[in-house]
């Protein structure tokens, strides 16, 4: 029975090898053998097989000069790890290679092969068999390129737990590790490419396409995929059709139909560059133009379909590439490509031959009489047109950089460098498996492997556990479904304008690890469409719906299939073929064309528009005025009218209507909650404040004057610090107001919706109305008090107290406020707050005006009054008006006593003060020699009454010589009435001048 079953297996593997012979594949011995799949052909020659006679092995037609660089890039890989000293150390690695000729049969054949020389080491036939020629186990496959044929090839690998690393097959299917145990790739899978494609497409705004798949494992996993994220999108299919390389011609037909048929301009394709062929050739044929080709990485960059004779039908391709790579020193390597020197690389001869258009006469396979198979349809070169028949003898010296062919085009390795990477993938696991230690293996008990006798399991166990850093210094390690996860470049196809060929310009990329919605990019100034165009064609089933409309359904129709609906009142769309109009947020009311919400119309008091820039301005005034003031008095706060006002006072009334102007510009602007809550308090205290200064500054003159002769009680009563407390006492009251209000009931900001739908009143909602009347009605209460102290000091001297300009501002007060109040309640929105600001503004310029304009006036234009003699002067003229009058009143009162007793008229009291009824002074002065007089020796005031007028002289000179000026007056003016000469002293014992 052993016997039996070596003489069995040794037939198969001479069988074997009388299918592939030394042309049909690439070997190399070594310690270790790794297998290779490869596209060297794009397919197989129909024959029928009749069954007459034995069947032949299928002949493999159309040179794929990429395939033959993948092979060479595993070639390159594999002499590059056995001369490193640091990875596989003392160990040589060796190949099989074979062409799959991009059919399932063919792949089969090589990996039954592989199966096969792994059966008979397992079997451990040495003893039996005098194997001379033993090859090694394959210890693991790369390849193959289509996921059909990786499909294929994977489950009988599978079988046997022989890793298989695939290059470029993308199929989802192949991510089951369930049904694929040994499987591994280093291109990512189609799921990301099939939902980029969909996020294209909507990020291009398309909803109306068509979709083509090849009907193998590649294209139909691919394109359900891709219909799962089309339908999240609302993207509509309106054609969803099958192709194959080997579909008649009829089927063929049909499909391109369909295509010339449809409305929908862009279509999706998931296919390889064979099966697609056939489909593109026939539209070529037929001229359908204008449409907009979404292509999968399988034939993106095809060379059997990205030719210049296909190019004003497929101009407007957009598709997928993988990442390229870089491999240092590939590009000399395949300039080294010989038949003659390439002895291990079977392949190498055929390369030859077809690259040149030769044939090379000392192969049988290659000969005239042999090769009259090849077609000579070379992925767009068209080398090697013809029969064999027609072609030359090679030299063997022709040079292989002086043609152009796709073996060459080494610009951007994407598959070439998955190949590569696949290789170090297997050899880094054979790296992990050398420097095991043991007791730290992945095995049992934690054992490791043996390398010299390494199973191809064992390997593929490390490569489920490997990580490692590839030559660009990118992290690979495969994923619980044995993938990598890579990124896409987005190409769009353009015509050189160089040599008319087709050119592959990189316009965005697709980034996997990014965000949802962050994943795509594309740069839309490099994409031409048709190959000239940069207006974005359009594929949608309707017309889309202007913004400010919506997408209505028709009954019957697909989804993507609608009419436009205009939006109602208060809805809108902002965007094109909007599903459903918006409601507009609370503060929003739709245009005229419902293409946007803008915001309602706001009622406030503002900044910007006029009524707000006046009022503004006005306040501005107040404060640059009131400033002015301050400086004035600051500046001349030595000078007699300055200290005759309480200056210290003074101050602290020109800040409170500083305040004040300040205040006001609360009320302008969109009110906030901020402003709300401090506008009225602000506006309350500063007018308080100000009133305060008012009332304690009058009544205290006031008092001082009515007051008999001032002792140092009186002084120190009326000192300074009494009045700062009891204008702080005042204010205080104002203070505790605000508080309770705004801690019961703070006002807040207000939007009204209720009036109009397009218009918002914002106001400031009070809180407590009857909080703003004890605010105010505090205010006013104070005012009053002012009002009826001024009034009474109206005949004080006018240094001390402005009676009649405070009175006037007290009227000017109450008027104001009198009118806000109907004002305030028969007004709504805006000018609520205009109504207050106006009368925050009259009153106070009303105070700044009547209060300190006059003296302002009198310190900057006349400062002949502001002196000390001119103060006295008026001071004592008071003092001897209250003296005149008590005199005048004391003879009227024993006058009338004496009438009533019966005597005689009562006699003119003696004094030196000279009285005349009715009568001038003969010799008068001129009016300006009598105020040089005056200003020279003193002053003299007539103070009349009604029965006669009574003239004053005063005289004030040095201080050295007051008390003879002293004397003489007294002598000359000494007065009768004791209550007179009282009350003048009085008067003079205050002057704060003295």
């Amino acid at each position: 029975m052993t016997l039996y079953s070596c003489c069995l297996i040794l037939l198969l593997f001479t069988w074997d090898t009388a299918a592939y012979g030394p042309n049909q594949r690439a070997q190399k011995k070594g310690d270790i053998i790794l297998g290779g799949l490869f596209p060297i052909h794009f397919g197989v020659a129909a024959k029928d097989q009749d069954l007459k006679s034995r069947p032949e092995s299928v002949e493999c037609i159309r040179y794929n000069f990429r395939g033959f660089r993948w092979l060479q890039a595993m070639i390159f890989a594999i002499e590059e790890i056995n001369s490193s000293p640091t990875l596989l150390p003392n160990m040589t690695l060796g190949y099989r290679i074979f062409d799959t000729c991009n059919t399932v049969s063919k792949a089969l054949e090589a990996t039954l092969s592989f199966v096969a020389q792994n059966k008979i080491d397992s079997l451990n036939l040495d003893e039996f068999c005098n194997c001379s020629e033993h090859i090694p186990s394959t210890i693991a496959v790369v390849g193959a390129t289509g996921s059909g044929i990786s499909t294929a090839v994977a489950n009988l690998l599978g079988l046997f737990y022989i890793p298989q690393v695939s290059y470029a097959s993308s199929s989802r299917l192949l991510s089951n590790k369930n049904q694929f145990k040994s499987f591994l790739r280093t291109i990512p899978n189609d799921e990301h490419q099939a939902t980029a494609m969909a996020d294209i497409i909507e990020y291009f705004r398309w909803n109306w396409v068509g979709t083509i798949a090849a009907d193998d494992d590649y294209g139909r996993p691919g394109i359900e995929k891709f219909r799962e994220e089309a339908e999240e999108r609302d993207i509509c299919i309106d054609f969803s059709e099958l192709i194959s390389q080997y579909s008649d011609e009829e089927e063929i037909q049909q499909v391109v139909e369909v295509i010339q048929n449809s409305t929908a301009r862009v279509i999706v394709v998931f296919s390889s560059g064979p099966d697609l062929e056939p489909l593109i050739k026939e539209i070529v044929r037929r001229n359908i133009t204008g449409k907009i080709w979404l292509a999968s990485e399988a034939w993106a960059s095809s060379s059997l379909i990205a030719m210049p004779e296909f190019f004003r039908v497929i101009g407007s391709t957009i598709g997928f590439a993988l990442k390229a790579g870089q491999i240092p020193g590939f590009r000399e390597f395949l300039q080294k490509v010989h038949p003659k020197k390439s002895t291990n690389n079977g392949f190498a001869k055929e390369f030859w031959e077809e690259t040149f258009n030769c044939y090379l006469p000392d192969g049988s396979k290659n000969s005239p009489s042999s090769t009259s198979f090849h077609k000579g349809h070379e992925e767009g070169l068209g080398a090697g047109n013809g029969t064999a028949a027609f072609r030359p003898p090679c030299t063997g010296d022709e040079n292989i950089t002086s043609v152009e062919t796709p073996y060459m085009d080494y610009t951007h390795l994407r598959i070439s460098y998955n190949v590569y990477l696949a290789v170090y993938s297997i050899a880094h696991a054979l790296q992990d498996i050398y420097t095991c230690t043991p007791g730290k293996g992945l095995f049992t008990n934690g054992s490791c492997a043996d390398i010299k006798k390494v199973e191809a399991w064992q390997v593929l166990k490390h490569l489920r556990h490997l990580n490692f850093t590839n030559n660009m210094g990118e992290q690979v390690d495969f994923d619980e479904f044995g993938d990598l996860v890579g990124n896409y470049s987005i190409i769009n196809w353009h015509l050189s304008p160089e040599d008319g060929s087709v050119v592959f310009e990189e316009v965005g990329h697709y980034n996997v690890y990014a965000k949802k919605g962050e994943r795509l990019f594309i740069n839309e100034n490099k994409i031409l469409w048709s190959g000239f165009s940069k207006e974005v064609p359009f594929s949608n089933c309707s017309r889309d719906c202007l913004p400010g409309t919506r997408k209505g359904i028709i009954e019957g129709e697909p989804t993507c299939c609608f009419e436009c609906v205009d939006c109602p009142d208060g809805e809108y769309s902002d965007e094109t073929d909007a599903s459903a109009c918006d409601k507009c947020p609370e503060d929003y009311w739709s245009n005229e064309n419902h293409t946007s919400c803008i915001p309602k119309q706001i009622e406030f008091l503002s900044w910007t528009e006029p009524f707000g820039i006046a009022l503004t301005l006005f306040a501005v005034l107040g404060i640059f005025l009131t400033s002015f003031v301050l400086g004035v008095f600051t500046k001349f706060r030595n000078t007699p009218i300055v200290k005759a006002t309480n200056r210290e006072l003074s101050y602290l009334l020109l800040f409170s209507l500083l305040c004040c102007f300040s205040s006001s510009l609360f009320f302008i602007g969109e009110p906030q909650n901020w402003t709300c809550r401090l506008r009225q308090p602000a506006f309350g205290i500063s007018f308080v404040l100000c009133i305060s200064c008012i009332l304690v500054k009058t009544n205290r003159v006031l008092l001082v004057f009515e007051a008999k002769i001032p002792t140092s009680l009186h002084r120190k009563w009326w000192g300074l610090n009494l009045q700062f407390l009891l204008v702080f006492l005042c204010t205080f009251v104002q203070i505790v107001i605000c508080v309770i209000w705004l801690y019961t009931a703070p006002p807040s900001s207000y939007r009204n919706h209720e009036l109009e739908d397009e218009i918002i009143f914002i106001t400031c909602h009070e809180g407590s109305l009857m909080a703003l009347g004890f605010l105010i009605g505090y205010t006013c209460l104070l005012a009053a008090i002012c009002f009826f102290f001024a009034f009474k000091s109206r005949k004080l001297p006018e240094n001390f107290n402005e009676a009649k300009f405070i009175t006037f501002s007290m009227l000017i007060f109450f008027i104001v406020w009198i009118s806000f109040i109907p004002a305030y309640a028969s007004t709504y929105g805006k000018f609520v707050s205009a109504v207050e600001v106006i009368a925050i503004l009259a009153a106070s310029f009303g105070l700044l005006a009547c209060i300190f304009f006059n003296k302002v006036y009198i310190i900057l234009f006349k400062p002949s009054r502001n002196t000390i003699e001119e103060v006295r002067c008026s001071t004592a003229a008071h003092a001897f008006k209250v003296a005149a009058r008590a005199t005048l009143r004391r003879s009227n009162v024993s006058r009338k006593r004496s009438n009533s007793l019966g005597g005689s008229t009562g006699s003119t009291p003696s004094s030196s003060i000279s009285s005349k009824s009715n009568h001038e002074d003969p010799f008068p002065l001129p009016a300006s020699a009598e105020r040089q007089r005056q200003q020279q020796r003193g002053c003299k005031q007539k103070v009349s009454f009604g029965s006669g007028t009574v003239t004053l002289s005063l005289s004030f000179e040095e201080p050295q010589k007051n008390a003879m000026a002293n004397r003489n007056t007294k002598r000359r003016n000494s007065l009768e009435a004791q209550n007179s000469d009282d009350s003048l002293m009085r008067h003079r014992a205050l002057l704060p001048l003295q």
